[in-house]
């Protein structure tokens, strides 16, 4: 069993970026940058975001982090969205979800500039995705890509079982990794809430991707011997004994099915830094447009 680990692979892609992003500056141009806005102050999402910050200045990425009051209109949200659109200087906008349930997801996201929508959720970039169009794909399977790519773990071929349907996830990582490209070719099945015998499709996946959003779901009865495991979970769960009062747990039983994968990915050091490091490509794609 080898560890499909976040760090390193991660690093990887913010060297590249790094490096590129200084030949850039040193010919005259400005930087990179990338706006997230943040409704609220939900723990997990103050997290996501400061990482999120973070990341942008080791990489040498401006960033604008604009915080709005949980209580803000829906229209007030929209506005500050248009005014970052019509900004020259901003390459890439995020905003952060959830969102409060006064607020229409969709409608946020198509607000946002398909030019800037770093984050790949636009109607316009999963059509792109679904032709196979250069575009901007969704984060998180992006940087599930990039991770089997550093790794160069064999996919085509292979029978992928992706666990979770979400517009964020799960359809767009069964695109991926259908699509011919050389860490695709994958016939895929995509699993949910209604799939009879979930657990006997999981055992005919080569490779399974949990992303459901349920802990320590996947257990080793699911999985066969020798796949290779993808665990996009991440929730905090309660736990008394633990300095911050709770832990973060994955999608699979980590221990169990350890022992019966050849790559797995642990949570956290998994998924979700890879996560930013697909965020980070794609604002640098972004800005680079503007350079044309």
């Amino acid at each position: 069993m080898q560890i499909l680990d976040g760090k390193i692979a991660s690093l990887s892609v913010k060297e590249q970026l790094t490096q590129e992003v200084q030949q850039l500056v040193a010919a005259g141009h400005r930087a990179p940058h990338l706006a997230a806005v943040l409704v609220g102050n939900n723990g997990a999402s103050e997290t996501y975001v400061a990482s999120k910050v973070k990341n942008c200045a080791e990489i040498g990425f401006q960033s604008t982090l604009i915080r709005l009051d949980a209580a803000v209109s829906e229209e007030e949200l929209l506005n500050t969205i248009r005014g970052l659109n019509a900004d020259n200087n901003i390459d890439g906008i995020l905003v952060q979800l959830p969102l409060p349930k006064h607020i229409s997801e969709p409608k946020v996201i198509e607000t946002i500039s398909a030019e800037k929508d770093v984050d790949g959720f636009h109607p316009v970039s999963v059509g792109r995705l679904v032709q196979g169009l250069e575009t901007f794909i969704p984060a998180t399977p992006y940087g599930i890509m990039l991770m089997l790519e550093h790794y160069k773990i064999p996919t085509k071929g292979k029978h992928a079982v992706v666990i979770g349907r979400s517009n964020i996830v799960g359809r767009p990582m069964s695109i991926l990794l259908s699509s011919n490209h050389p860490y695709g070719n994958c016939t895929v099945t995509i699993c949910h809430s209604h799939t009879p015998d979930l657990a006997a499709v999981c055992r005919q996946g080569d490779i399974i991707v949990a992303a459901l959003g349920k802990p320590e779901f996947v257990t080793a009865d699911m999985v066969k011997d020798g796949a290779i495991v993808i665990d996009v979970g991440i929730t905090r769960v309660e736990d008394a004994t633990a300095k911050k009062g709770f832990r973060i747990k994955g999608d699979v039983s980590f221990d169990q099915v350890a022992e019966k994968a050849s790559y797995i990915t642990p949570v956290p050091g998994g998924v979700g830094l890879m996560t930013i490091a697909g965020l980070m490509k794609n604002t640098l794609v972004a800005y680079k447009r503007t350079l044309k």
